[in-house]
């Protein structure tokens, strides 16, 4: 039989078939048989994705598995990543044609495909087929666990239970002890409730009862998983397993350094398992008081109020339990621990820590007393006269109060562009792998444009090996890279892909031509399309009408354009016969500088003495004052409140689409969907679209609202990420800039609130802050149901915490009127108590009196709610009352 039978078989993709002629050759035969099974292979991967295709894969899989006699190329075949997507040959045929060859054989590809990744979808029946054939160690790779965990998984229909299969596994103590090391495995062991027979925690805990696994074994993978952290379905998973096993007192002595570990670093579930535990051994007598003010001192200084409020709560039990015992006293080795608290961010914690010192400075030395007076520095300056009571002496006097805030970058002038195309070629992989600011980007895209203009075929054997692992290069079959260049630009990509003629020309006509048409049925786009028109223009033109380079690159970091420069630019182009693109002209145009009327008149003035239209156009933009522009009104929308703006005529007069769109009016519809960054790539372009129109942020917040808003409604990520620059950029911050900050400041993600908190402090540095029109759209916000209170009054608070209190309190006075009056139930104000407790501590600080409306009848209720009490301290402070002890 020769090899064309076999070729011939395999194309069929007839198993059997193959199968028996395998069974017939020698190694010799087999080895011949590969040249035509590697043709066949590379046919099928560069051929079109059909039946005949899908049905020969198995049978090739097969084919060169049984041909390949040297161990590495037989597992290089078997793990090849084309037969992820494809359907695998049976196991137990891959088995019997491997059967015959020497156990290091098998075991080597074995423990060759144990180490692919999971992602190659290696068979665990064909791994552990050849473990089994082979009589090797097993391998604990993440490939072969994860598989062997699947195999247990997917027998729980058998009606045995897994503890009962578990003990039948060959390799079950070696495979549990892996279960340890391997990451992201907790949500393969978490199928099933604890009380089930398929529990893999109670399946382990019974195997260890059993003495079929070794206890110490598991309590010690448990113990080292939890200190070296994870994911939360990994670290959920394990504490289920440490529970399950419910180690002693005496175990549970034997980790004391473990747990005292996870308490100060752990995340929150497992420092709370860790604080049990010793809490357990200190009350118990099995904890060094001095290891328990260790442990102590470290989670006092925890942000979680309940793992600190846990401590305090355990220290105060110990102390009553043994006070005046030991040598030194209890009290002189545990109070400076409580005084840790002095320090923390809430100041309830700060109240209950002084609570506590107060009660037991009776057997405090004087060494303690000192320590305790320097930690009371840190509290807040309502509970000074409670610690001078307590402590029994007269603190320093405070600080007049300084507001902190931060210092403002100034704006600089961009760096020309890359003299050399390996230059332009290095920066274009950098923005492609990570990103980059305005600067970056301008200064790239100018010199594609300048490179492209004095030798394109040298540019595009730069930027060759830059982009030859994009996902666009390299043979375009199917035209798959045409047609997604025809939905969206990506960014420099669409400038980068035509510069290597990736793209088609008629690609590109098709993108300058309509790739800023408007898509019905979305939110307000037009920036992005302008964005948009831009880089198409400039993809297309590198290759049909190249210039020496654009106009709209912007003179400095906000997006302007020096009058004088564009002058100059323009006059360089009359003197080399350049025709101008219509939307970097319209660009140039929206960025040039017209707030000095001196430097624009004289613009003016020299363009029209240029003598081209361009020139002119510019003479007669320059000639024009900046206009304000109609003003921003809001409008509450479902769950929301956005922006509407009314028809901005000067930014439509002579200016091509879709730069026309930007002065179109905005309006808000009612059924408007939920639209978000993700869709439109807007969240990594905001920075480009601020300086689509510097100087005018008003109109660029007012049209990202819509999407914005997704941060605090539908809990979007990343979408807020964009606040700081507005915050940044230049021009009047009205209405829909704070309304964009407020949704900041409510977002869902921590990372996003900190965007809002950043965009906060650099308006409030840059003097352009209104804080009560911040607090009344926030309360807007709320009433609108786009604002949950927690979330708020955890922004705030950071924003305070930096030194801005007094900024933070005004805009919380523009805020709680509305909260305190609103009469809704208490589910409805969850996490007021958090806000006031920001708000009394901003009062406190500052020293402000001025009343907020609704405040007292809230103070006077009958109530002891975190809200009740809060609203009482902070009347007391706004009253220039002390608390008392």
């Amino acid at each position: 039989m020769g090899a064309g039978t076999l070729l011939a078989a395999v194309r069929a993709g007839r198993v059997a078939e193959v199968t028996d002629l395998l069974d017939g050759l020698s190694d010799a035969e087999r080895r011949a048989c590969l040249p035509g099974l590697k043709e066949l292979r590379k046919e099928l991967r560069e051929g079109p994705w059909d039946s005949e295709a899908r049905k020969a894969y198995p049978a090739l899989q097969l084919a060169g598995a049984a041909c390949h006699t040297g161990a590495a190329a037989a597992a290089a075949w078997l793990g090849a990543s084309e037969w992820v997507w494809q359907r695998h040959v049976a196991p137990r045929v891959l088995l019997h044609l491997l059967a015959g060859r020497e156990p290091e054989w098998l075991a080597d590809v074995a423990h060759r495909l144990a180490a692919l990744p999971t992602s190659r979808g290696v068979s665990y029946e064909l791994m552990a087929g050849l473990v089994e054939l082979a009589g090797c160690p097993v391998p604990v790779t993440e490939s072969y666990v994860v598989g062997w965990v699947g195999g247990l998984n997917a027998g729980r229909t058998s009606g045995r239970s897994l503890a009962d299969r578990l003990r039948a596994e060959p390799h079950v103590a070696e495979l549990t002890a892996a279960l340890f090391e391997t990451e992201d495995i907790g949500g393969r062991l978490d199928w099933f409730p604890s009380d089930s027979a398929q529990s893999w925690p109670g399946a382990l805990a019974e195997l260890a009862r059993a003495e079929v696994l070794e206890r110490k074994v598991l309590l010690d993978g448990c113990v080292a998983r939890l200190l070296r952290g994870g994911r939360p379905s990994d670290l959920r998973l394990f504490l289920k397993v440490l529970e399950a096993l419910a180690p002693g007192q005496d175990e549970e002595s034997e980790r004391v350094a473990d747990w005292a570990a996870m308490c100060a670093d752990g995340p929150s579930p497992v420092a709370a398992h860790a604080q049990k535990v010793l809490g357990g051994l200190a009350l118990a007598g099995l904890l060094p008081v001095r290891t328990l003010a260790e442990v102590s001192g470290a989670v006092l200084f925890r942000t979680e109020k309940k793992l600190v409020r846990a401590q305090l709560a355990l220290l105060g039990k110990v102390l009553r339990s043994r006070e005046g015992e030991g040598d030194p006293p209890v009290a002189d080795e545990l109070l400076p621990a409580v005084g840790e608290a002095f320090g923390h961010a809430d100041t309830e914690v700060q109240e209950r820590a002084l609570k506590l010192v107060a009660r037991h400075m009776g057997t405090a030395g004087a060494a303690t007393r000192e320590r305790l007076v320097e930690a009371a520095a840190q509290l807040t300056p309502g509970l000074r006269p409670l610690a001078e009571e307590a402590l029994g002496v007269e603190l320093a006097p405070e600080e007049p109060y300084t507001e902190l805030l931060p210092l403002m970058q100034e704006p600089f002038r961009l760096a020309a562009a890359p003299d050399s195309a390996a230059e332009v070629a290095e920066e274009v992989g950098a923005i492609l792998a990570s990103g980059g600011d305005l600067a970056a980007f301008e200064r790239t895209l100018d010199g594609l444009v300048r490179h492209a203009f004095r030798d394109r075929e040298g540019l595009a054997a730069a930027l060759a090996p830059v982009v030859a692992r994009c996902w666009w290069s390299g043979p375009d079959t199917y035209g798959r890279v045409q047609g997604a260049f025809r939905e969206a630009t990506y960014g420099l990509e669409v400038v980068a892909a035509s510069a290597v003629e990736v793209l088609h020309l008629r690609t590109l006509r098709y993108g300058a031509e309509h790739g800023h048409d408007v898509r019905p049925g979305r939110p307000d786009r037009s920036l992005r399309r302008c964005y948009d028109a831009r880089l198409w223009e400039v993809a297309y033109r590198i290759r049909t009408r190249p210039v020496p380079f654009l106009l709209a690159t912007p003179t400095w970091s906000t997006g302007f354009v020096e009058p004088g420069e564009l002058v100059e630019r323009l006059r360089t182009y009359r003197d080399l016969g350049a025709r101008a693109g219509a939307a970097d002209l319209a660009q140039a145009l929206l960025r040039v500088d017209r707030s000095d009327a001196r430097a624009a008149a004289d613009a003016a003035t020299r363009a029209a003495a240029l003598g081209t239209r361009e020139g002119d156009r510019l003479a007669a933009w320059l000639a024009t004052p900046p206009s304000p522009g109609p003003e921003t009104v809001l409008r509450p929308v479902v769950d929301r409140v956005l922006a509407e703006r009314a028809e901005d005529q000067e930014l439509q007069r002579e200016f091509p689409a879709p730069f026309t769109q930007l002065g179109r009016p905005l309006v808000v519809l009612d059924d408007i969907p939920a639209y978000w960054w993700g869709e439109s790539g807007a969240a990594a372009t905001a920075g480009h679209l601020l300086a689509a129109l510097p100087g005018r942020r008003e109109v660029v917040a007012a049209r990202l609202l819509s999407e914005l808003s997704s941060c605090a409604v539908e809990g979007a990520r990343g979408t807020s990420a964009f606040l700081p620059l507005l915050a940044e950029a230049p021009g009047a911050a009205g209405p829909a800039v704070h309304l964009s900050v407020a949704y900041g400041l409510a977002a869902r993600h921590a990372e996003d609130r900190l965007a809002g908190v950043d965009a906060l402090l650099i308006l409030a540095a840059r003097d352009e802050l209104d804080a009560g029109l911040l607090g009344s759209l926030t309360a807007r916000l709320w009433e609108a149901g786009a604002v949950r209170l927690t979330r708020l009054a955890d922004a705030l608070g950071t924003a305070a915490s930096t030194g801005a209190y007094a900024t933070v309190l005004r805009v919380v006075r523009g805020l709680l009127p509305t909260l305190l009056a609103s009469g809704e139930p208490p589910t409805a104000l969850r996490g007021l108590g958090e806000l006031l407790a920001v708000a009394a501590d901003c009062a406190e600080r500052t020293g402000a009196h001025e009343p907020i409306p609704g405040l007292t009848e809230v103070a006077a209720r009958r109530s002891s709610s975190q809200m009740v009490i809060q609203a009482r301290r902070l009347r007391t402070a706004l009253e220039g009352r002390t608390k008392q002890p």
